[in-house]
Formats: structure tokens, sequence, C-alpha cells
């Protein structure tokens, strides 16, 4: 058995986490303790107060209770939005504070574009104009070319939350690029786990998910690879050897 934890912030697509543990299909726990957000909204002095060394460590005793092998903060904005240094910065509180490895959903993304072979990607996000261009600048950070940004300028993660396939595929369309090699959706308030091959097929190219990569990244801390075809590329494809 693999024990993983979340760290999820309030309550809005935790949902997919169950999802995905089902379509992992083997011995892997997936349990989601929620922080406490403040103020929900995708603004920067908010999401700098999201993601607080205070609010992470509050959920960190219960996931040490559960028996979690790894932690990861389940938050893109709530990271990004500290930067390439100070993202790391957190993580590195994070696991002095659990005594576990640690990471957050921002890096599972950058992990998860080198392991997928995107040199080039593409960014439809849920947020205001000004929060996506952080995010693309943290994606450059890590070395990835981004080709596009699309941001939909929505400000609550209550109202993300609620969207449906049509518009999750909608936002998905308006970000891709001729040039991109795959096409990143960031924000964990968004449901995607029942979506992936459907998004696949209809972009052509590897889709990564927020909440999808957050599990696989905790995944990657345990030293673990699944094989899970419904949850998309991410979970299929062979790792990329780095020469």
């Amino acid at each position: 058995m693999t024990a993983l934890g979340f760290l999820y912030p309030g309550h809005s697509a935790e949902d997919d986490y169950p999802r995905i543990e089902q379509l992992l299909g083997s011995d892997i726990r997936l349990t989601v303790v929620h922080t406490d957000i403040g103020e929900d909204a995708h603004r920067v002095d908010a999401l700098l107060e999201m993601g607080s060394t205070a609010r992470l460590a509050a959920g960190v005793e219960e996931l040490r209770l559960s028996g979690a092998e790894a932690v990861v903060w389940a938050c893109t904005s709530g990271s990004f939005v500290y930067g390439w240094q100070g993202a790391h910065d957190q993580v590195r509180a994070l696991a002095r504070t659990a005594g576990l490895p640690a990471s957050s959903t921002s890096f599972g993304f950058a992990h998860a574009v080198q392991e997928i072979g995107a040199r080039r990607v593409a960014v439809g996000a849920t947020y205001p104009e000004d929060v996506a261009a952080l995010f693309a600048a943290f994606l450059k950070d890590a070395g990835a070319e981004v080709v596009g940004v699309r941001g939909a300028g929505i400000v609550t993660a209550a109202e993300v939350a609620t969207w449906e396939y049509d518009q999750v595929l909608a936002l998905a369309r308006a970000a891709d690029h001729s040039d991109a090699d795959a096409v990143l959706l960031p924000d964990t308030a968004l449901h995607t786990a029942s979506h992936l091959l459907a998004l696949e097929k209809a972009l052509s190219k590897p889709v990564l998910t927020a909440n999808q990569v957050t599990v696989w990244e905790a995944l990657r801390l345990s030293d673990r690879r699944v094989n899970a075809p419904e949850l998309g590329t991410l979970f299929t494809k062979e790792p990329i050897v780095q020469v």
C-alpha cells in the first residue's frame, strides 16, 4: 500500500481525488486534508496568504496520522505566485514541518512537462490574465517554452468548481496553439479527472490538468509508476531519459 497525502485549499474539486484513486486501480490510497483558504480570490495578495507556511502547517498533523508517505500542496496558484525560488522555499518548509517528501502542483506541472517530453506548451488558465502570466513565468523558469496563454478571468475557485465539461473543453481549445506539444489547465478547483481522455482526443495532443499532475507528482515522490490510461498520456507514457 502506498499512502499519499494532499493539502487541498477549501472545497471545490476535491472529488477528483477519489475518482483518480479509483482509476489508478492499485494499492494506492489518496488522503485529502482541507486547508483554510482565507479569501477565495485569484488575486496575488490573497494567493500569497492562502499558501502561507502557517496555513499549510495546520493540516500536516492529520496527514501524518493518515500514514502518508509524501505530501503535495494541491494548489497551483498558491504556489507559483511565490515565484520559482519562493515556491521552492514553500515546499522545503512543508517538508520540514511534515517530515516527509513534499512538493506542490506547480512543480508537478514542471516535472510532468518534462516527463512527456513537451518542449512547447500552451496554457489555458481559469485565472485573470495577470495571475495566468505568473504561471507562464514559472514554467519558463522550469525550462518550458510557453507559446500561448489564455486567461478566463474567473476570480473565485467556487465559480471554477461549477464548470462542466463543455466549458473545460472550450478553454482548452481556446488556449491550444499549433506549436504546442501539450495544453496545460492549471487550477485544482477545476474538475478534470473524468475528462482527460476526451480532452486529449479533442485536441489530438496531451493535456495536463492540475489534479491529475498533483497525484502524479505524489507518486513520483514515492517512486511509484502506475499505468492508468484513463488518466491520459501522463499516466501511460514511458519516462523521458535525460541524456
